[in-house]
């Protein structure tokens, strides 16, 4: 019920995840990032706990295949699962399970790769992988919002989508950007506008953390 993005940007060095669904407050279970380590998209009747042991896996210089590939063999419930994972190097591999819902599909790209489950179309994937190739001038987060609205483009879910999120790691050890729409008609605009907002206050929020005592409130 769900597709997703996972990418790096090779000029600021930072990792995301970018995610739609019908099921409410999708990214709180699916989105998972950490800095200079990489990115994991865990969904359909997804495990979360799948998100952090594949970052835990990352910092340990397993390769995102190899990621994916213990993830698969120590989860019981791999036929339902849905992964995707980006490494430090750009690498990505991905796993989808013999019992996940249909219609699913998958796509790779330079630096990132996209899936989904219980799509309307095989297109779409391949359609957010583009999307985020073309929009290479823009800032990552930009990049990801653009390759889920190409995604809905393209057919989007059966459902109706209610809920999106972006996550963004840069070099801190907490995520600069963690946007969510939790339970919204039409998300995908109400995050486009959230990161409109957010956008020009997300350096302000970064030195703040750095250095308080110059910041400017």
């Amino acid at each position: 019920m769900t597709f997703s993005i996972v990418a790096h940007c090779e000029l600021t060095g930072q990792f995301g995840v970018a995610v739609t669904s019908s099921s409410v407050c999708v990214a709180s279970r699916c989105a998972w990032t950490r800095a200079g380590v990489g990115a994991v998209a865990t969904q359909n009747l997804t495990d979360p706990a799948l998100g952090p042991m594949g970052l835990d896996l990352l910092m340990r210089d397993q390769t995102a295949s190899q990621v994916v590939a213990m993830l698969v063999a120590g989860d019981p419930g791999q036929a339902y699962r849905q992964l995707q994972v980006i490494d430090s190097r750009g690498r990505v591999a991905q796993h989808t399970g013999a019992s996940a819902l249909p219609t699913v599909a998958s796509a790779i790209g330079s630096g990132c790769a996209a899936a989904g489950n219980l799509l309307a179309n095989d297109g779409v994937p391949q359609a957010m992988v583009d999307a985020f190739a073309e929009a290479s001038g823009c800032s990552l987060s930009e990049r990801l919002i653009l390759a889920l609205q190409a995604g809905l483009r393209q057919g989007g879910e059966t459902r109706v989508l209610r809920s999106a999120g972006i996550q963004v790691s840069d070099c801190q050890s907490w995520p600069i950007v963690d946007l969510r729409i939790d339970d919204q008609s039409e998300p995908l605009d109400a995050l486009a506008s959230l990161w409109k907002v957010y956008e020009p206050l997300l350096p302000g929020y970064v030195s703040r953390a750095a250095a308080p005592d110059r910041a400017v409130v």
